[in-house]
């Protein structure tokens, strides 16, 4: 069994190699132990994956349904797990760095911290957002853990913002000592490599805004992590639409010859 120790410097050292990688986002343990199977050395998850198994928009899991989430996950697989912990689930600092505190207890390797108040539902200013961040670091260090912490901007996505303030943004996270700096909504490889080009951190891009590039291309615009969000969530839910519709409309089941080999995914999952 891999401790949470040996997967913190696994996922430390993933940000120190020369070559992009990808961090997929399973929605649930099944998902987890499947992606782990098939060879990807860390898994982030997705809270608009994990919301919709809950029958819910992403955002309105709460912090207690959450951390089980976590839990599961790290207890599901051997390699690394990242969070998204949105806003820590707390405006208050010190419920905030309580929350974190949860977190990192459920076995984590890191997670990431974004600059929106979902309260409120506009972007904390940057002297706020910068404290977040040292305090996020602080209990870090305090749990003698060393988790990768994932700064989030999220200008781009949610406040209408320029490439200008979510990069200055950005280089204010990591002087308070992000370890990982991440925009959503980057959309050209013009515009991740003027971003890229100014930071001093490794970069997570969102590669569902940039789906069009490859894994290649994306490294070369200046990504070092790529992740997914919830896209192979809604991928998965095709299949389903598909399947369920001919049922319903045609009253057939050729879907059934299209299925995963039951073998294979227990093989995967380690089952078999």
């Amino acid at each position: 069994m891999t401790t949470q120790l040996e997967k913190c410097h696994q996922f430390k050292a993933l940000h120190t190699q020369s070559e992009a990688w990808v961090i997929p986002n399973p929605w649930d343990a099944g998902s987890a132990k499947l992606l782990a199977g098939l060879g990807f050395k860390a898994l982030a998850t997705t809270s608009g994956g994990f919301a919709f198994t809950q029958g819910k928009l992403d955002g309105d899991v709460g912090l207690e349904a959450t951390l089980q989430h976590c839990a599961a996950l790290s207890a599901a697989t051997e390699v690394p797990i990242s969070v998204d912990f949105e806003d820590g689930y707390a405006e208050d600092l010190d419920t905030m760095a309580a929350n974190m505190r949860r977190l990192i207890a459920t076995g984590v390797a890191g997670f990431s911290i974004e600059d929106f108040n979902r309260e409120r539902r506009e972007l904390y200013s940057v002297a706020e957002a910068t404290a977040r961040i040292r305090v996020a670091v602080a209990t870090i260090a305090e749990s003698g853990i060393p988790l990768v912490l994932t700064a989030r901007a999220e200008g781009l996505l949610r406040a209408g913002s320029d490439r200008e303030e979510v990069t200055e943004r950005m280089l204010a996270y990591s002087s308070a000592g992000a370890d990982v700096l991440f925009a959503p909504a980057v959309n050209s490889l013009e515009q991740l490599e003027a971003i890229t080009s100014r930071l001093d951190k490794p970069f997570n891009v969102l590669a569902s805004f940039i789906h069009e590039a490859s894994l290649k291309e994306l490294a070369a615009a200046g990504a070092q992590r790529v992740s997914v969000g919830g896209a192979l969530t809604w991928a998965c839910l095709n299949p389903l639409l598909s399947a369920s519709r001919e049922m319903l409309e045609q009253g057939t089941f050729s879907w059934i010859g299209r299925v995963a080999a039951a073998k294979e995914i227990r093989s995967l999952m380690g089952l078999a």
